[in-house]
């Protein structure tokens, strides 16, 4: 497997936060020493690149690890050299100079910070175990130990009923100047809390219209303060895109480790088993933990193409030769304002009376992106 790009998932949490459908496992204390000799029974049965271009350890908290964990889990991966871009997600609470200098030692060179908002009530609302003003401590420590590549998250279409001010959160999280901003809808997963509390009545999801306007103004305010978005839910300053993500929506393969990680091969993905204690036994008894695989046909790979090619600022380009149906899609895409093709391919008219040429770009405007399921759809 000729993959340069290494994803590892650290699934540890002090607690579930009401929106969390992700495969972690709530320890007080995180087992430190019993996943890190997991993690290298399953190292055993894979072939590492011993030289990849982006290393990324996701969760769950992988910060919990702590300085030592951390470090103790990249000297495992026996790379030769350091690598352009390796990323480690964090909680707020857990980044100290300390810790954050030991991250450095290990390579470490990126932070993706999981700020989710400045407002005390909502983050309590959220489960989330920090304070705001932890987001801006956090961010003074990872830079005071070298990390100036630093990513936050915001969630956005927060029920009405909390009065978060979303302008506020946005504005709060660009003075703090990270090279990265990542926004994710509020979405209501089965076996969450949040489902529960909905079937309750206890929640009532933002509507449409609130999901559309706080995603049209992070677009708006975000790059007054210098941000581009380059896929549909991320943002960065010019040169600070996450090459590691950029990998996966350009289908380059990847490899996965951990409870619940994902491979590609460029023609089969397949994922590992996502319960912890199981994932964990599996590798013990020297079983692969490989719970499904899927094979990707040609139709299956092209869809994917497409779709992730839409949700980039990278577009797609029209197939020659481009299907009525689709040329016909893509002049009342553009003619609605939800996309828009090269310039020198020329712009249809209002009404979409200009043929499409084949072989044109199309990229979706963020109102397209608000659409971007159903527009793939008709493709």
């Amino acid at each position: 497997m000729n993959a340069r790009h290494l994803y590892i998932h650290v699934p540890f949490c002090a607690r579930r936060c009401t929106y969390c459908d992700f495969s972690i496992a709530v320890r007080p204390e995180p087992p430190v020493a019993a996943y890190l000799a997991a993690l290298a029974r399953e190292l055993e049965r894979v072939v590492v690149p011993p030289a990849p271009e982006t290393v990324y350890l996701g969760g769950g908290t992988p910060s919990s690890l702590g300085g030592a964990g951390l470090a103790a889990l990249a000297g495992l991966l026996g790379l030769k050299g350091r690598p352009a871009e390796f990323t480690v997600e964090a909680n707020p609470e857990d980044i100290t100079p300390e810790g954050a200098r030991d991250w450095v030692r290990a390579g470490v060179n990126r932070v993706s910070l999981g700020a989710q908002s400045f407002d005390d009530a909502v983050l309590a609302w959220m489960h989330r175990t920090h304070r705001a003003e932890r987001i801006g401590e956090a961010v003074r420590a990872a830079r005071g130990a070298g990390i100036e590549n630093l990513s936050l998250d915001l969630i956005f279409a927060l029920p009405a009923a909390l009065g978060r001010d979303w302008r506020r959160d946005l504005d709060a999280a660009a003075a703090l100047e990270p090279d990265h901003i990542s926004l994710y809808g509020l979405t209501v997963e089965p076996g969450t809390p949040l489902f529960r509390q909905a079937g309750r009545g206890q929640f009532v999801a933002a509507g449409e219209q609130r999901y559309a306007d706080e995603y049209l103004e992070a677009h708006e305010r975000l790059a007054g303060s210098g941000y581009r978005f380059y896929e549909v839910s991320n943002a960065a300053r010019p040169g600070r895109e996450a090459v590691h993500n950029r990998a996966y929506w350009r289908l380059a393969p990847y490899l996965g480790l951990g409870p619940s990680a994902h491979s590609f091969d460029g023609l089969s993905r397949w994922w590992n088993e996502p319960a912890y204690a199981r994932w964990r036994r599996l590798v013990a008894e020297g079983q692969s933990p490989v719970v499904g695989r899927e094979i990707l046909n040609d139709h299956q790979r092209q869809l994917e193409q497409t779709y992730m090619g839409l949700r980039t600022t990278d577009g797609v380009t029209l197939p020659q030769p481009c299907p009525p149906s689709l040329g016909v899609a893509v002049e009342r895409w553009v003619a609605s304002g939800w996309a828009e093709l090269d310039p020198e391919a020329g712009q249809p008219s209002p009404r979409g009376s200009v043929p499409v040429p084949p072989g044109t770009r199309v990229r979706l405007t963020p109102q397209g992106w608000l659409r971007l399921d159903e527009l793939v759809a008709t493709v």
